[in-house]
């Protein structure tokens, strides 16, 4: 058994949960994600920051910059009734949850972030999108087009519903190439 004292970061690898420490997501002051995971590492606690490369664009040069997957979260190990140190954390706003109780996240799905971060693929932040939604088409030759999504046939493939002269026609269409529409409430 390997003894950390606070001043060893824990690694954040994937590992078995042990006693009645759970995975919680952790709201935290945006832009501060790498901080506060540097802190929360110093005082012990494991923690998960899924990061990927973006290229940003400044007046002079192009540059690769590491920027979270979740923007204001990190996922955080701890029990739930030793929350106390985590809340102290400058910049954490708050453990999610349902009133004052954390809701612990699934082991399985932090296992299957970590699996696709490690994998060396592709990841990058999307809108949710759900069966019912309004979005825009905004690639490819119906850049432009509204229309409502029908069906979701996998992590990157929809099916949308088009109205056209009262009709409609589904179409299958890359994820990427969609923007969720923001619901318009009557006056």
């Amino acid at each position: 058994m390997v003894e950390t004292t606070l001043l060893e970061p824990v690694n954040p690898t994937i590992t078995p949960s042990t006693g009645t420490a759970e995975w919680f997501a952790v709201r935290v002051k945006t832009t501060h994600e790498k901080r506060v995971a540097a802190l929360l590492d110093h005082k012990g606690y494991e923690r998960f920051l899924p990061l990927y490369l973006d290229r940003r664009r400044w007046s002079d040069r192009i540059k690769e910059v590491e920027l979270p997957l979740f923007p204001g979260y990190i996922f955080c190990r701890f029990e739930p009734n030793a929350r106390l140190g985590i809340l102290k954390t400058p910049g954490v706003y708050r453990i999610l949850g349902i009133g004052n109780m954390p809701a612990p996240v699934d082991d399985h799905e932090i296992a299957a972030i970590q699996l696709a971060m490690s994998s060396g693929l592709s990841a990058r932040p999307h809108p949710y999108l759900a069966v019912g939604q309004r979005v825009r088409v905004d690639g490819g030759s119906l850049s432009g087009v509204e229309g409502m999504v029908v069906d979701v046939r996998s992590r990157d493939r929809l099916i949308l519903s088009i109205s056209l002269l009262q009709r409609s026609i589904a179409l299958e269409i890359d994820s990427a190439w969609v923007t969720p529409l923001s619901e318009q409430k009557p006056n």
